[in-house]
């Protein structure tokens, strides 16, 4: 990438980062293409390679910026005594909607990465694959369990928790309707729902 990049005028990076996000996040690394990057970006293709010199090379970039900025927004959760399971949760969930609220496809994009199966775009993102659900799982470090019913099993707790949330915003993409805080909100309603049913 040409650090030229952080010359231009914020307005015109997040334009280009967002188009792009939006475009590999939608269609996955093999079917994004640069020109319909360009068309949402309101850009030319000569500009777009200036600074990144192919597809792939945006693509890194555009792990890299996400994984630093989702981490750098995650950071604020972090440290402190014991604290609610959900009210942690809560806490990382907003901060990702403060990221969304500048780029809103950020999320859809890492959660991409998952099932992405070309090899040039799995060795872009190998070496922080990992970063963000490490940071997660250290925050979850915090959480106090004693509240839990005997029963509940926090592992299978997790998976409808994290199946629920990526659920509540693809749908909200498909619709579009997607918009942070009443996503936020939506979140909070969920998981005070199974505070109550997980709790003593």
């Amino acid at each position: 990438m040409n650090e030229k990049f952080f010359d231009l005028k914020k307005e015109k990076q997040d334009r280009m980062i967002n188009a792009s996000l939006k475009i590999f996040a939608l269609n996955g690394y093999r079917h994004a293409s640069t020109d319909d990057i360009v068309a949402e970006a309101g850009i030319s293709k000569g500009l777009l390679f200036h600074y990144f010199v192919n597809k792939l090379g945006l693509y890194t970039f555009l792990y890299d910026y996400s994984v630093r900025f989702m981490l750098l927004e995650l950071s604020g959760c972090a440290g402190g005594e014991k604290e609610d399971f959900f009210e942690l949760i809560r806490k990382r969930e907003n901060a990702k909607m403060q990221v969304l609220k500048n780029y809103p496809y950020m999320q859809l994009f890492l959660d991409s990465i998952r099932y992405e199966n070309v090899k040039e775009a799995l060795y872009a993102t190998e070496e922080k694959r990992n970063a963000i659900a490490e940071a997660e799982t250290e925050l979850m470090k915090r959480a106090d369990m004693d509240q839990f019913k005997p029963e509940v099993d926090i592992g299978k707790l997790n998976l409808v928790i994290e199946y629920t949330l990526r659920g509540l915003m693809e749908e909200r993409f498909l619709e579009n309707s997607f918009h942070p805080d009443m996503l936020n909100e939506e979140v909070r309603a969920y998981l005070a729902m199974l505070k109550k049913l997980t709790y003593r």
